[in-house]
């Protein structure tokens, strides 16, 4: 049979729909999919153009709230970290090794527990303060863990409890001296984000608060093995930092106990005091991160930062260094370090801090806050180090990796 093109169109109409015709073997589709398809790319390439206007697709209404982010999603592994704000918790361990270097001993198991301890209470600190904002949040962060409804706030009080109990737990294994300042710590944190955080006093109490989680690692330190007096554990002599047979059960050891944690107490505190100015700085400069307008505050802790390192340079008679070796003064390499350090520590805080200061807007006084919290990693490793403990140093510094890291996932503040 012979096919005439005028009869072709006649004969498609005709054939069933979905034969196969030709000698390709193609599917002929029926005409009412050709007219559907043909209406589909009509309705795509309006939402399209629709879309890139700004009139119509997804993109909401310009008096229309956007959604928040993840609402709904309760509980999430994300939810948690943001309320705990993770990656600020790097800046807490230097603490305890600071604290330990500065009473003149080398780390052990009362300065893991002080860690321990100390992290449990940030942590709730942390948590804690996002249930006490959570109108406030409301307003001004809707993206926030609890104001999203990602996290309720029943749940961020008890882990705020949690921790709390769990920080004194631990801060009771390493004895009764350290137990007296974790407690003295964990009621400043609850002070704070309860009652002061919103006065005149509250960058005191914070200040308060980190002064005593580094006075936690000296006294956790001295006294969690019995240790029988200052001085740092070291293999050319010196006065060890742990008592050979648990001092703990001779006659006297409990008033010995407390003489041991008065001494690294009153060493500990010059360095305590420095970290606790550098946090005065900080909470003052966090009071205006939502608002910002504020330039006096980072221009304020701009000087305080330069005045701190130079302070931490000063070289002092007294360091637990020079009762160590009977040198006067630090080796090269220890001294190399500490200016490494305190560079650092300059660096991470002062430029943040500047910017803030010439436009104190939102943005820009956040980051500074930010700055300002991982800068206390290298302030911690410039501390041990002026302690004559550059290895307590490099171990700290070795969190700044891993703290720059998760603040691009994580905002610290």
């Amino acid at each position: 049979m012979r096919w005439r093109l005028p009869d072709l169109p006649a004969a498609l109409r005709t054939a069933p729909a979905g034969r196969l015709n030709g000698p390709a073997g193609l599917r002929t589709p029926p005409a009412a999919a050709i007219r559907s398809a043909a209406a589909g790319r009509g309705r795509r390439r309006a939402a399209h153009d629709d879309g890139l206007s700004g009139t119509g697709g997804t993109a909401p209404a310009p008096d229309r709230r956007a959604p928040r982010p993840e609402a709904g999603r309760r509980g999430g592994v994300k939810a948690w970290s943001e309320l705990f704000r993770v990656s600020a918790l790097f800046s807490v361990p230097g603490d305890a090794l600071a604290g330990a270097a500065a009473a003149g001993r080398g780390p052990g198991r009362g300065t893991l527990l002080a860690m321990g301890a100390s992290l449990c209470l940030y942590e709730a600190g942390m948590a804690l303060n996002d249930w006490a904002d959570r109108e406030e949040d409301a307003i001004d962060r809707p993206h926030r863990p609890i104001p999203s409804g990602r996290i309720s706030p029943r749940a961020a009080l008890g882990a705020a409890g949690a921790l709390t109990a769990a920080g004194l737990a631990l801060a009771a294994r390493a004895g009764r001296p350290a137990l007296a300042v974790a407690t003295g710590l964990a009621a400043t944190v609850w002070a704070y984000d309860l009652r002061l955080k919103h006065t005149k006093a509250g960058p005191a109490a914070m200040a308060a608060a980190r002064t005593l989680d580094l006075l936690l690692g000296a006294t956790a330190t001295a006294t969690a093995d019995g240790g029988a007096g200052p001085g740092r554990a070291v293999g050319g002599g010196g006065v060890p930092g742990r008592a050979a047979d648990g001092g703990a059960g001779r006659p006297g050891a409990p008033r010995a106990t407390a003489a041991t944690a008065r001494a690294a107490l009153a060493a500990a505190l010059p360095s305590a005091l420095a970290l606790g100015a550098h946090t005065y700085g900080v909470t003052a400069v966090s009071r205006h991160e939502t608002q910002g307008g504020s330039t006096a505050a980072p221009l304020a802790a701009l000087v305080a930062t330069a005045a701190l390192a130079a302070a931490v340079l000063r070289e002092h008679p007294g360091s637990p260094g020079h009762a160590a070796t009977g040198r006067p003064g630090r080796t090269a390499a220890t001294r190399l370090l500490l200016t490494a350090f305190t560079g650092a520590y300059l660096r991470t805080a002062g430029p943040p801090l500047l910017h803030a200061a010439l436009n104190p807007s939102p943005p820009l006084t956040q980051r500074a806050v930010g700055g300002g919290i991982r800068a206390m990693i290298p302030l911690q490793a410039a501390l041990a180090a002026r302690a004559q403990a550059p290895a307590a140093g490099l171990a700290v510094m070795a969190l700044v990796p891993l703290a720059r890291t998760l603040a691009r996932k994580v905002s610290p503040t």
